[in-house]
């Protein structure tokens, strides 16, 4: 599955379902359901200045997103237009994309796991759980908690 490294506390309000464009100096062709992993940095001046208070997941994948288009900006004025969906305080480069996202879903229990740079390829190997029926059990109440229990 594909995955993407976001810096806390921006993974945290994606996850939640209060930032859905994520702006990056690059463009993808990439289009669908994406990882959220929260690295290790935490941007405490974005903390500080959204006025967040909780202690953050960090190295680990947090949760995931569905990445459905992606927006080209082309001055300051639009980023700012859009600013209560990214919540950034990002200046106007020459290259601006948002990548839109939806459908953001936390997981109860984050994944340990060492980002990269882009975006890139997370296989979970089953064998980091050596008991097949543990594996079994939380993926049934992963599925659960998301589907049918998660209102």
């Amino acid at each position: 599955m594909k995955c993407i490294s976001i810096s806390q506390p921006f993974a945290d309000l994606i996850i939640s379902g209060k930032k859905n464009i994520e702006l990056r100096n690059w463009n993808t062709n990439f289009r669908g359901e994406l990882l959220i992993h929260a690295p290790l940095k935490i941007r405490n001046g974005d903390v500080k200045r959204l006025k967040i208070n909780k202690k953050f997941v960090t190295g680990a994948i947090i949760g995931k997103a569905q990445l459905y288009d992606v927006k080209k900006y082309d001055s300051t004025k639009e980023i700012k237009l859009d600013q209560k969906f990214h919540h950034s305080i990002k200046k106007f480069q020459t290259k601006t994309f948002g990548f839109m996202l939806k459908n953001s879903k936390s997981l109860r229990i984050p994944i340990p796991w060492k980002g990269q740079l882009g975006i890139f390829d997370v296989n979970i190997p089953k064998t980091k759980i050596e008991n097949k029926k543990i594996v079994t059990d939380i993926i049934d109440e992963e599925y659960r908690y998301q589907w049918i229990g998660h209102h």
